[in-house]
């Protein structure tokens, strides 16, 4: 048996506008910019591969089902300027066969700094599926994938029956990701490892002309899935939503690729689709996996070097989550709202100086014309949020 889990990320965070060290106002984040890439991307993305997915559905039925984890930051945005958006993904968690996982509201590395904000986060977040989908989640997805014993252990705590982390090969040696493991020390929650090699020939690999395998067609890929019968249970295919149209466009064949497969996956009578849930639900944990360092689903070394790999990024990061206890005892809720929207990791994603076998990766992302820009702009407007607590 080789049941396929896809899970699509779904994230936006609220960019920054350029902010002075003379600026006072505290309006930190550039409207038009979100407005405009939220627009864009709805119509390059979100909106054509939730028509497909709906499509799939209506046509395999029971057969074809996937995972989402929707982001506080972006669902918000998508209420504000991209409600038909929100309209699209209800849809598809209304035919029952779309599960939405829980994370933290906004994308954060709250883990890393507070337990506290950290519990919170994921509550507001739990809130909100609650709210505009009618769906509490039961999976837990923290931000990056980043994870270790200790998040297993604690979302465990929280309630959850199953948790993601990267199949990086550093940590599972001879074992495959393609099994459902158990925590180290949590007995009643399942580990599900993304298969790193065939989600990033799609996420990543699809378009490369230079790619030995190019051009990539759904009949091959379901021949590759099925090849882990006879050597695991599961297939975590997971990855950016935004693969489909923005990071690999339309012209490459990535919806019909999107489309067709499914068809002949389920063309050998061993495989089928499952949600998240249902896969940790339906499979015994093979062993107990051992992940006492963090590593996340980031660059080829999936670690944390992408958030915390210079002083910049380390300086941000503790400056920012030292005014944890004065913002909230503050009681000034937009102040709040203001300080976690700071919090979301694309903005020490910014400042990362790494450019080398990842270079281009982060340099596709980086709307600042140098990782040094980002941490001043970041910095300044971490300058006017203390002079409000001053205030």
């Amino acid at each position: 048996m080789a049941s396929v889990c896809f899970y699509f990320q779904v994230h936006q965070p609220f960019r920054l506008r350029r902010y002075s060290v003379f600026d006072s106002d505290a309006n930190y984040f550039d409207d038009y910019k979100n407005a405009d890439i939220c627009r864009k991307v709805a119509q390059k993305c979100y909106l054509p591969t939730n028509r497909l997915l709906l499509d799939l559905i209506t046509k395999h039925g029971r057969a074809f089902a996937c995972s989402f984890s929707i982001t506080g930051v972006a669902l918000e945005q998508f209420e504000r300027w991209a409600p038909e958006v929100v309209q699209s993904f209800q849809a598809l968690v209304d035919t029952g066969q779309v599960e939405l996982l829980a994370e933290t509201y906004y994308h954060s590395l709250a883990f890393l700094y507070s337990r506290e904000e950290f519990r919170d986060q994921v509550a507001a977040h739990s809130a909100k599926m609650a709210e505009v989908f009618g769906f509490r989640p039961t999976v837990f997805r923290n931000t990056e994938l980043i994870y270790n014993n200790d998040l297993g252990h604690f979302v465990q705590g929280m309630g959850y029956k199953g948790v993601l982390a990267e199949g990086a090969d550093h940590i599972l040696g001879y074992r495959s990701p393609n099994f459902v493991y158990r925590p180290v020390g949590a007995d009643r929650i399942s580990l599900l490892l993304k298969n790193y090699r065939l989600s990033d020939d799609i996420a990543f690999r699809f378009s490369d002309r230079g790619w030995s395998e190019w051009p990539l067609k759904a009949e091959k890929f379901a021949q590759w899935v099925n090849e882990v019968n006879g050597n695991g249970f599961v297939v975590n295919l997971f990855m950016d939503y935004e693969t489909f149209g923005e990071h690999q466009w339309a012209d490459s064949g990535i919806f019909d690729f999107l489309y067709h497969m499914p068809e002949h996956v389920l063309k050998y009578p061993d495989n089928n689709f499952m949600t998240l849930s249902q896969a940790a639900r339906t499979y015994s944990p093979l062993a107990e996996l051992d992940i006492p360092h963090m590593i996340s689903w980031a660059d080829v070394e999936r670690d944390l070097s992408a958030w915390l790999g210079n002083a910049m990024q380390s300086n941000a990061l503790h400056e920012l989550y030292r005014l944890e206890e004065a913002v909230k005892k503050k009681g000034d809720p937009a102040l709040l709202a203001d300080w976690r929207r700071l919090q979301t990791s694309d903005h020490f994603y910014y400042m990362c100086t790494k450019w080398f076998a990842d270079g281009d990766v982060h340099k596709y992302f980086n709307p600042y014309e140098s990782p040094y820009d980002s941490y001043i702009n970041f910095m300044n407007v971490l300058d006017n949020v203390r002079s409000r607590l001053r205030a």
